[in-house]
């Protein structure tokens, strides 16, 4: 099964601002990024061949650009969410006095954020929802997600290493595409 993952759009959000689950605004530029991005998405349509199903996840930044490219009934999905970052959602980092976040920079792949998660959690659900998507009768499938969904999926089908992670975030309004195959990385 081919999966073409699309990260949303760059959002309206203070640099710094560690928003994870937050419900927040797009940019003003969301026209002109959303173009490119639907453009983009083009090249993987051969033919102009429709995906055989198209998730978001239900923060309005992925419905938003979903229903730009043309997919306003996108299947919304919970487990497609960025990680929750709990009582640091919408919190600058370097105002965050909660000395767990110390503990969290040192080992961010188990550590979970104050009643939030951990990106070990995060890639489980991550995980789960690719697991169940293997079993479904698609060839080619569109999710409309968030960078850390894009990182998680591409540990899943072990194109990039744990160590790795971080730095393959994909851009605002970028394109991943994967096969999924079989399960990669597990925390």
């Amino acid at each position: 099964m081919e999966v073409i993952f699309i990260r949303h759009t760059s959002v309206d959000v203070p640099p710094g601002v560690c928003y994870g689950q937050s419900d927040v605004p797009l940019r003003g530029s969301f026209e002109q990024e959303a173009a490119v991005t639907s453009e983009n998405l083009e090249s993987y349509r051969p033919e102009g061949r429709a995906f055989d199903h198209v998730y978001t996840s239900p923060l309005s930044r992925c419905v938003r650009l979903a229903t730009y490219c043309g997919y306003p009934e996108a299947e919304r999905d919970n487990r497609i969410m960025e990680i929750n970052f709990g009582d640091w959602e919408m919190k600058k980092f370097d105002e965050i006095t909660d000395p767990r976040l110390q503990e969290w920079y040192a080992d961010y792949m188990n550590v979970r954020a104050t009643n939030g998660e951990s990106f070990a959690m995060q890639y489980q659900r991550v995980a789960d929802f690719l697991d169940e998507l293997k079993e479904k009768d698609y060839e080619k499938v569109a999710v409309f997600a968030h960078g850390g969904v894009l990182i998680c999926a591409q540990l899943y089908a072990g194109t990039i290493k744990p160590e790795e992670a971080f730095s393959a975030l994909t851009p605002y309004g970028g394109i991943v595409r994967l096969k999924l195959e079989h399960r990669g990385t597990e925390f």
